[in-house]
């Protein structure tokens, strides 16, 4: 006996099963009736209108309709789908004890301890016939499942069968008119409608139950006398068979099996026995510790029974119904009434090999359990559970295989489990010993091995290897060298498959999938609430296995899903590419394809469902997939065949969360969504389609859309002319009013008269007009990570922004930061307002636009390779470092900081390098480098400015990955023009033009980045030449200042001619110097002058201090400017440099850093 289910409840003392889904109504001594999914283990529902037991119930055969009976004399009809009872019939005067649906007519019979047993009509809801004639309690009675017989049991120790043909044809026929006199009649003087046909009298107490077999003329019955009797039937007469003798207690409940030839009776000796019909003895004996047994019910369809005893019921079988198999590379073998068979797969070619022998003894479960095949010996090992478990060999001849008929004696022995282990040798264990004897094909032992635990079960597990099963674990044992080669813990193991590289192997247990490998390594776990039945790998290391109503899927990852849903229990046997084959329980080879929409439901789950969209038909499906992967042309598509207004909706929701005003547009128009069609043009700003829209609420009458529309549009006219119409003078009144409309409003005020509307005193009226829209042009722009946007128009703007550097210096490039005030803030601080315009961080956040990858066009190939890679699969670009951190991190240039916003770091730098401490006159250089190296994009009017990285040197062949260093507004050939034009300025005499010159050189060098060592010392050597013509112009423009002290303008006008100038400049100076002494009456130093302007041979015997203008004799003591390297007298160390108006005097700097060669 196999036990499929149990419940713990009250007494069961009526059972029935449903015919088509696995439930059981289980009707109870307590009033409650029960419905079970036997399958599931579930209660699904409970029913109790029933005042004290319920002995009876039944399932109908095709409508959702079950009938009960009860010690309250009520036979109610319920409807399961609605949960409750539809109609209750009334009529019996004693307890009700049995009830059954006719197969075919409306009909229930009823059996009760009035002693009579009723028919009822339940379409009519009437009693048509009663059947009278038992003279105590009937205690059951039932339809023949094929022909006009109804057979009752009576405590009056009788089984009585009744003949209700008449009955039939009144119900089928009633129209002929003879007929229906002749029912008068019966209605009169009493029906003739069900006759008494046999009465069987042999029991020598009362009877419980009787019952006719499924198709021949037998009748089974069962009572107090303990005994069961079997009886025969034909046209005239019925008469006894024979008795089975074996209860020890009254017998409850007796049936015949509707697929075996065996009784089963049960009684209140707390048995169930089993009976073989042919041979008239006791087959099997099930007993229970406490409970005494009341009723048994058989599933109409399956090999299933249930029997409800004293504190619950069960659902058994009492056979197993898998057939033994075993795969061979393209073949199977299985058994199937008591034959060995051969099943080809390429082919399906089936047919019949060889007899195996019938089961000596009468028990129960003596069909094969395993099958284990040697292709190389043509040798089959057939196991079973005969004489507590043994084996047979069989050796199929080479052209028997489609004959079938030449028996042959096999090889036997005592084992509970053989298995081929090599060739030509298998193993058999021995349980008593715990070891494995390994034999050869003549059925002698080889050899003996001890197994490492106490096994009761071996499976293959590569040639002389065997996987072996005790309670809890099952281990990889070597039959050679007597080693356990893996151990794993696991719950009861029933079957195992390997995968077809013997790398993996699936361990089968009742509730559970457990995966290994080889050595028995745990891989991973699947748990079902229903029973596992089989299951094979398929070629790609699937794993496919069925439970009891499903087929389904496990990955190597452990996600699983279902495949299909199954009305029979299949067993698996091979899968094949897309085809899965597989036994069924009555020994049927059958295969299938497998669906896909497994594949899609994992691929929607797992995130993947525009991949997902690739394999679906199903309009509905497609739409789905489509909205959760954004894919809107797909969407618009399925929504179009499908024209649904529910579907347009949510496409409409889906395009407006993209932006995709054209496709929400038309997706409105298609539900006729005014409302939101008003609104949708408001916020795109599209007035001419708002007036349209308003002329339409005018036609359609809808006074509150015409309303909306004029609100939205900012006509105020027409709003004024709304209200107005529709009666609302006051409000169109203040309306006017408050916007100025005067001539409207003093029409009104006549209109109104007295009424007129005060307006409050003291307060400011704010006009209701709309805001202006966010954006005016159609779509938003999408984040794409193929080519388009890179390759669009956006590259443009960084590469102008490059070219056009010469300009910027003079162009107002501050204009838009000029607004902030940044006075009063240290030069620190200006970086924190700065980075307010640039608001990347937050759009990532808001919008998800990444514009971190938009700071200049990356090489075109890159985007293609990502496409091709992963066409099908959106990969949003992860956001990288912001460019400004890269450029700081990477670079010891002050410019570069700066250009990255960094104005911290560039002072430092510069503080180190060059001893600068005044930043004041650098302010609008780092400003200028800063904007310069971005580019700044509006987008639309509300909405932050997008700042995008300028980078130097960039060109079509850079790699989009790598960063170069920012793009920088000042370079040297500037410094090179404004050389020139202040040396012009100078040779003009135009000092204070040509100083200002200088000095902003001078205050440019330190920005300055160039690239080879030459340029280095150009750059030193520029500062050097502008540092002697600042101060020479800074001591002649001092000369020209003093009037009353020429003996000091002779003195500055000579050390102008100590400065190291030009030639031509030079010739000026000394030219300039003679005038003056010469003018100051100084002859001699005139001369002098002269002398040195006729030979141009410029001696310079020393320097001049550039803040007290006096000279330095070599030899003297004096300080330096550790940027422009102006000399000075000592006292001037730690003030202000004069010259540069930058770096402290006599500082410590480390030097001019103005080239990346200088690290190399």
């Amino acid at each position: 006996m196999l036990t499929k289910f149990e419940t713990k409840s009250n007494r069961v003392k009526g059972l029935s099963f449903h015919s088509k889904r696995p439930w059981i109504l289980a009707s109870l001594h307590s009033g409650v009736i029960q419905l079970w999914d036997y399958r599931m283990g579930t209660l699904i529902d409970r029913f109790d209108e029933h005042d004290g037991p319920v002995r009876g119930v039944h399932f109908h055969k095709s409508q959702p309709l079950f009938v009960s009976g009860g010690d309250d004399y009520k036979i109610k009809v319920w409807n399961y789908k609605l949960h409750r009872c539809l109609f209750t019939l009334l009529g019996h005067l004693d307890y009700i004890r049995t009830v059954q649906f006719h197969h075919e007519y409306p009909w229930i019979v009823s059996a009760s301890d009035d002693q009579t047993i009723r028919i009822w009509n339940w379409q009519s809801r009437t009693c048509i016939s009663v059947l009278t004639g038992h003279n105590h309690y009937v205690m059951c009675a039932s339809f023949h499942p094929k022909e006009d017989l109804v057979v009752s049991a009576s405590l009056d120790q009788t089984v009585r069968v009744w003949d209700i043909g008449a009955l039939r044809k009144k119900t089928v026929s009633p129209a002929d008119d003879i007929l229906r006199l002749s029912q008068m009649n019966t209605d009169l003087f009493g029906g003739v409608d069900a006759v008494v046909k046999y009465v069987l009298e042999g029991h020598d107490r009362g009877v419980n139950w009787a019952g006719f077999h499924p198709t021949l003329p037998l009748i089974v019955s069962g009572a107090d006398d303990r005994q069961v009797k079997l009886w025969r039937m034909n046209d005239t007469k019925a008469w006894e068979v024979d008795t089975l003798r074996g209860h020890m207690n009254n017998v409850s409940c007796v049936m015949f099996h509707a697929k075996q030839d065996i009784i089963v009776s049960n009684s209140e000796d707390k048995s169930i026995r089993v009976w073989d019909v042919t041979k008239r003895t006791g087959v099997q004996t099930f007993r229970r510790e406490h409970d005494r047994f009341w009723i048994l019910a058989s599933h109409p369809e399956m090999n299933l029974l249930a029997a409800g005893h004293d504190s619950g019921m069960i659902v058994f079988k009492l056979e197993r119904e898998r057939p033994a198999f075993a795969v061979s590379g393209d073949s199977l073998f299985y058994t199937k009434d008591r034959f060995l068979r051969f099943y080809e797969f390429s082919t399906q070619r089936d047919t019949q090999v060889i007899p195996i022998r019938r089961p000596g003894s009468t028990s129960l479960n003596q069909s094969p359990r395993t099958l284990s095949y040697s292709p190389t010996e043509n040798a089959v090992l057939v196991c079973s559970d005969v004489d507590g478990g043994s084996y047979e060999l069989y050796s199929i001849p080479k052209d028997s295989i489609g004959r079938g008929d030449s028996m042959q004696d096999a090889k036997r022995g005592v084992g509970g489990s053989a298995v081929f282990v090599a060739r030509n040798r298998f193993a058999v264990v021995d349980k008593s010993n715990n070891q494995v004897l390994v034999k050869n094909l003549k059925n002698e032992v080889v050899k003996k091995c001890g197994l490492p635990i106490a096994a009761d079960a071996v499976f293959y597990a590569g040639t002389g290897n065997l996987l072996c099963r005790a309670e809890d674990r099952v281990v990889i044992f070597d039959l050679q060298q007597r080693i356990v080669l893996g151990d794993l813990q696991t719950p009861f193991v029933k079957y195992i498959v390997w995968s077809h590289d013997m790398e993996s192997v699936a361990l089968l247990s009742k509730h559970a999938i457990i995966f290994a490998s080889k050595k028995l390594v745990h891989q991973c776990t699947l748990h079902e609430t229903i029973r596992v039945k089989s299951g094979a790998w398929d070629d790609n290391g699937v794993f496919i296995y069925t439970t009891l109503n499903h087929i389904k899927y496990c990955l190597p990852n452990g996600d699983s899903g279902i495949i299909r849903t199954l009305d029979v229990p299949i067993y698996i046997t091979k899968v094949s590419g897309n085809t899965i084959f597989c036994l069924d329980r009555d020994g049927k080879n059958r295969n299938s394809q497998l669906c896909g929409e497994a594949m899609i439901a994992y691929l929607q789950q797992k995130g993947f469902p525009d991949v997902a969209l690739h394999f679906v038909k199903d309009e509905r499906t497609r739409f789905n997939l489509a909205i959760d992967s954004g894919n809107i042309q797909i969407a618009v598509a399925s929504a179009t065949a499908i024209d649904e207004k529910d579907y347009w909706y949510r496409l409409g929701v889906e395009a407006l969360r993209q932006g995709n005003a054209g496709i929400v547009e038309y997706a409105y128009q298609r539900t006729k969504n005014f409302e939101r069609l008003s609104f949708l043009y408001l916020i795109t700003g599209n007035n001419e389609k708002l007036s349209k829209m308003l002329k339409i609420a005018e036609v359609k009458n809808d006074v509150m859309g015409q309303f909306h529309n004029a609100l939205y549009l900012g006509d105020v006219r027409e709003r004024v002319k709304i209200l107005e119409n529709v009666g609302h003078l006051p409000l169109a009144y203040i309306t006017a009013s408050v916007h100025g409309l005067q001539d409207v409003a003093e029409r009104l005020a006549t209109e109104l008269g007295d009424d007129v509307p005060s307006l409050p005193e003291g307060k400011a009226a704010s006009l209701l007009m709309p805001p202006a829209p966010i954006m005016c042009s159609g779509d938003w722009p999408l984040l794409r990570v193929m080519k388009g946007i890179f390759e669009g128009g956006l590259d443009n703007i960084g590469r102008g922004a490059a070219d056009e550097e010469d300009e910027a210096v003079d162009g107002d490039w501050g204009e838009e930061l000029e607004m902030v005030d940044v006075d009063g803030l240290q030069n620190g601080d200006v970086n924190a307002i700065l980075e307010d315009g640039e608001v990347a961080e937050e759009i990532e956040e808001e919008g998800g636009w990444d514009l971190e990858d938009l700071e200049l066009p990356p090489e075109a190939d890159t985007p293609k390779a990502s496409v091709n890679a992963r066409s099908s699969v959106f990969v949003a670009p992860t956001p990288g470092m912001p460019v400004n951190q890269i450029w700081t991190q990477r670079s010891s240039l002050a410019a570069e900081h700066a250009a990255a916003g960094n104005f911290d770091t560039a002072m430092r730098l510069l503080s180190r390098q060059l001893g600068i401490k005044n930043f004041a006159p650098l302010r609008p250089m780092f400003l200028d480098l800063h904007t310069g190296s971005h580019s700044y994009l509006r987008a639309f009017s509300s909405a932050p400015v997008i700042s995008l990285a300028v980078e130097r040197g960039w060109n079509e062949s850079a790699s989009p990955n790598v960063r170069g260093p920012p793009a920088l507004v000042f370079n040297f050939s500037q410094l090179e023009e404004k050389l020139k034009a202040s040396y012009k300025a100078t040779t003009a005499g135009k000092f204070t033009e040509a100083l200002r010159v200088f000095i902003s050189i001078l205050h440019t060098i330190p920005l300055i980045v160039v690239e080879s060592r030459r340029e280095v010392d150009e750059v030193k050597e520029l500062i050097i030449i502008v540092k002697e013509y600042v101060l020479g112009l800074q001591m002649e423009l001092k000369r020209r200042e003093i009037k009353d002290n020429p003996v000091r303008q002779q003195e500055l006008a000579a050390y102008f001619t100590h400065c190291n100038l030009q030639m031509p400049h030079l010739r000026l100076a000394l030219l300039n110097a003679m005038t003056v002494c010469y003018k100051a009456k100084n002859l001699a130093t005139a001369a002098n002058f002269a002398r040195r302007l006729l030979e141009t041979n410029p001696t310079n015997p020393f320097v001049i201090c550039g803040a007290t203008y006096v000279p330095i004799y070599r030899g003297q003591k004096d300080v330096s400017c550790p940027y422009c390297s102006s000399r000075f007298v000592p006292s001037q160390e730690g003030q202000l440099c004069t010259v540069c108006d930058l770096a402290v005097v006599g500082a410590d700097a480390s030097g001019l850093f103005c080239s990346p060669s200088q690290i190399r």
